[in-house]
């Protein structure tokens, strides 16, 4: 018989690669967690690591996650904290075996044991995928990937909870991914803690949705938080959120004592819309979640209630995350001061186009910003002309590399020869950055097989 107070408490403690360092630690320690729930990748870091690792094949996963490991050692080796982290990113084995590394500098080798997921990276059989009649084509636009497939950096295909829930049955309390889902990180612990049938798509859905809710870090407990941010407390000390789940799939959003930010209905449901799409179908390889369903309530300080919450099946495809090579790229920016910002940085924008055209240099786009006047409201924004400064900021990209390289000696030129009043050039040329383009595509479930080993 199931305990129906039973509560199982996930923490999340990073919301990307860059999060606060300070996060994972101070959830461990600030109150009961359970699972510490740490969330490094987006689309972009997939190819960020796939060029690490082709430098250095011990390389390729997110290395901020063997230092928040080592501050939450003594909560996983004394206290029984679990890990559940997608810091594998392309090379989670590489990643695993760094953490050993580690946990043996610390004297604590012995009492962790590492489930390591593997599977999600396709990269290397993508030639055999498209030959089987897997075209991957693009979902914006239609095209197959063979028409960019020699300029194919990374593939990865979202996997969900599954592997996570397998390596938690063999006994691991650290789990180490690749490109899951984010949602999966939190889900994955309720459904090896509660029992949770793969089709009992109510609880199912609850989990993705407690993931969704924690897996942006702080930006469901104030942070970010547009609705109240002149009155969120003591930002600097801000709490991440912790997600206090029952059995039947409620759950509670709170944070630990005496921490900065703030939980409340606005924050969550700011949360809960963030890229969320068709909120009667927010898909994910477990469950189909409706967010329509989802109900908040006030809990008490810092707590908000979610229930109601219904899901369906999931579709028989998984999301196939791929990064391209697609040019390149610079971005220069000058300042211009009152008065007639506006006026001179729009000169400085006629001035250097043409001189960019003088030279025959070829773009694919050319792109002028005026921030501080219309860059983000555009046309709403009015021409900008009372403005007291402006930042002049142009961007070129293209297939062309020495082209590129030029526009990056015609900007500088203008602080002596354009407009005048400029400022804001003392960081140099601009540098020329290789493009990495994003290439949505589905997959069938049927072609990625996970695979899950315990390293200790």
């Amino acid at each position: 018989m199931s305990d129906s107070s039973r509560v199982v408490r996930v923490a999340s403690g990073q919301g990307f690669w860059g999060d606060w360092l300070e996060a994972p630690r101070r959830q461990v320690e600030g109150g009961q967690v359970d699972y510490l729930m740490l969330d490094y990748l987006a689309e972009v870091t997939m190819s960020i690591l796939q060029k690490q690792k082709e430098r250095d094949p011990r390389m390729g996963y997110a290395r901020d996650f063997i230092g928040a490991m080592e501050s939450v050692f003594p909560a996983v080796a004394e206290r029984g904290v679990k890990v559940i982290a997608n810091a594998g990113g392309v090379n989670p084995v590489a990643c695993a075996e760094a953490l050993l590394d580690a946990a043996a500098k610390h004297g604590v080798r012995g009492k962790i044991r590492i489930g390591v997921v593997t599977g999600d990276d396709i990269l290397a059989r993508l030639d055999a995928l498209i030959a089987a009649g897997h075209e991957l084509k693009n979902m914006d636009t239609g095209e197959p990937l063979s028409t960019i497939r020699d300029r194919v950096m990374s593939a990865n295909a979202y996997i969900g909870s599954d592997p996570i829930v397998e390596a938690l049955a063999l006994g691991a309390n650290v789990v180490v991914i690749g490109r899951s889902t984010d949602t999966a990180l939190t889900m994955a612990p309720l459904r090896h803690e509660f029992g949770w049938a793969a089709d009992d798509w109510n609880k199912m859905a609850s989990g993705i949705i407690a993931g969704h809710i924690l897996e942006c870090g702080a930006q469901s407990s104030g942070g970010n938080c547009m609705h109240e941010w002149r009155t969120i407390p003591d930002m600097a000390n801000v709490g991440y959120p912790i997600a206090e789940a029952s059995e039947d799939g409620t759950f509670v959003i709170t944070k630990h004592p005496g921490t900065g930010g703030r939980v409340s209905v606005p924050s969550v449901s700011e949360q809960l819309v963030y890229e969320m799409g068709d909120p009667h179908a927010y898909i994910t390889p477990d469950v189909v979640a409706d967010f329509t369903s989802i109900r908040l309530a006030p809990d008490g300080e810092n707590r908000v209630r979610v229930h109601g919450i219904t899901g369906g099946p999931p579709t028989p495809f998984l999301k196939v995350s791929i990064a391209y090579r697609a040019g390149y790229k610079a971005v220069g920016s000058l300042v211009y001061s009152w008065p007639d910002a506006m006026e001179k940085a729009q000169m400085a924008d006629r001035i250097l186009r043409e001189r960019l055209d003088n030279l025959g240099l070829k773009f694919d786009q050319v792109l002028t910003e005026f921030v501080g006047a219309t860059s983000t409201h555009g046309a709403l924004a009015g021409d900008g002309r009372d403005a007291p400064e402006v930042m002049f900021r142009i961007g070129v990209r293209g297939e062309n590399r020495a082209d590129v390289e030029r526009f990056t000696r015609e900007i500088v030129p203008l602080v002596l020869n354009g407009p005048p009043s400029v400022t804001g050039f003392a960081g140099g040329r601009p540098k020329v950055e290789e493009i990495v383009a994003y290439w949505p595509a589905l997959l069938d479930k049927r072609a990625v097989s996970t695979a899950v080993t315990v390293m200790e």
